[in-house]
């Protein structure tokens, strides 16, 4: 058993609150007590009899406090890099032309196919490192780039269990089989979402917690994202959705007629998109980086003022966007939609905690995991200023990372 005193902390960003001169207590993995410092009880039942002693104290200096930051949106597990067509792509030409070139998702499907596992795991521990290194404790990790159905469930427990290592955040595994079309299925696209929907139920055995589609031109029409999607859910993995990221093709209509925990991307969204994902409770996942990339922002201050619910994601991936800072995300978020500090740090926290169904975690209140970050600052208001705003002390479930 091991109590650990936070104490010294110059502002608490809760989640809920916002305390000054504050302390944690914390038991474990968990929040036992939180609350301003001069409050702090002499003892707390079932924890510590005389606070005098707890097994650590620590003063974190007059330093800003937050929860650890949640990333809802990653593509992490491939090999390779695709900066040449990056280049390419921002010389005008377009995303259908590199796919005609060889180029897009199918270019880095055939580099990690050809990558050996030992290879692809080293990359994928590095990555989730820097996440967490970064503030950010929890990370959602698609597959997408074997799209056979033994890779892909190589992929699931590739992150099933990096997870378990030190130095990495909690991984929340989604399963993307359905990203596109491998090339050994050309002209056979029923047949091959036919197949991902029967691989649904061995990703969930192999450690899967959602499943994802993109849903959009170039990829799967609505009706073959709901027979995957419909798949993934029968067998116990939440429904998430790719959803108007090219353009407008009834993704968001499919996700609330399915209950998918999320809405993805959503760079195309109509006044109707937004009152369906409002009347029917779909959260939106929005990710600033690629937004900008793509030259199409998601109206993120009309879904707010209509009491959508907001996370925001990296979509770290090798073709658009190599991020793995979310406090840089959340400073994106400001600077690009509009959003305030206050509702760009709730959506990097309780947003995401959300969407991955994870009520554990995003807010510091007892009870919940001791994922804690304090920041190089005072303020909240450094995320909006600094654009990569730097942790000093990182806490995964109570233990100190770095």
């Amino acid at each position: 058993m091991t109590v650990r005193l936070l104490t010294n902390i110059g502002r608490l960003w809760t989640g809920n609150e916002v305390l000054s001169n504050a302390a944690i207590l914390v038991h474990n993995d968990r929040i036992a007590w939180v609350g301003r410092a001069p409050d702090l009880p002499q003892s707390v039942p079932g924890v510590v009899d005389d606070i005098v002693d707890v097994d650590h104290v620590e003063n974190l200096g007059g330093a800003l406090v937050t929860p650890g930051l949640i990333d809802a949106h990653t593509h992490p597990v491939y090999a390779g890099n695709r900066y040449a067509e990056l280049a390419i792509r921002t010389g005008g030409s377009t995303s259908a032309s590199i796919t005609a070139a060889g180029g897009g998702v199918g270019s880095t499907v055939t580099v990690t196919r050809g990558t050996d596992p030992w290879t692809l795991c080293n990359g994928v521990r590095e990555r989730l490192r820097g996440w967490l290194l970064s503030g950010t404790t929890t990370v959602e990790a698609k597959t997408g780039y074997h799209l056979t159905r033994d890779g892909e469930l190589a992929d699931v427990r590739l992150l099933r269990e990096l997870e378990k290592e030190p130095m990495m955040p909690r991984v929340h595994v989604t399963f993307l089989a359905a990203h596109v079309v491998p090339p050994e299925y050309f002209g056979r696209q029923r047949e091959y979402v036919e197949a991902v929907g029967a691989w649904c139920a061995d990703a969930a055995a192999a450690g899967a917690d959602s499943v994802d589609v993109y849903c959009d031109e170039g990829h799967f029409t609505t009706e073959e994202s709901r027979w995957v999607l419909a798949s993934g859910r029968n067998v116990g993995l939440l429904p998430r959705i790719h959803a108007g990221q090219y353009s407008r093709r009834g993704a968001v209509q499919l996700a609330a007629e399915l209950g998918c925990a999320s809405a993805d991307g959503l760079h195309h969204m109509s006044d109707e998109d937004i009152a369906i994902m409002s009347r029917y409770g779909v959260p939106a996942v929005v990710c600033p980086a690629t937004a900008l990339q793509r030259g199409h922002l998601p109206p993120v201050r009309q879904m707010i003022k209509h009491g959508v619910q907001i996370a925001l994601g990296s979509d770290h991936n090798p073709g658009f966007c190599g991020i793995t800072s979310m406090s840089l995300v959340i400073a994106m978020a400001v600077s690009a939609f509009g959003m305030s500090v206050n509702d760009a740090l709730r959506a990097a926290t309780l947003g995401g905690a959300t969407v991955l169904g994870a009520p554990d975690r995003g807010v510091l209140t007892p009870g919940r995991l001791a994922d804690i970050v304090q920041w190089d600052a005072d303020h909240e208001g450094a995320f909006a200023w600094s654009f990569g705003l730097k942790p000093r002390r990182v806490w995964r479930g109570g233990t100190p990372v770095q």
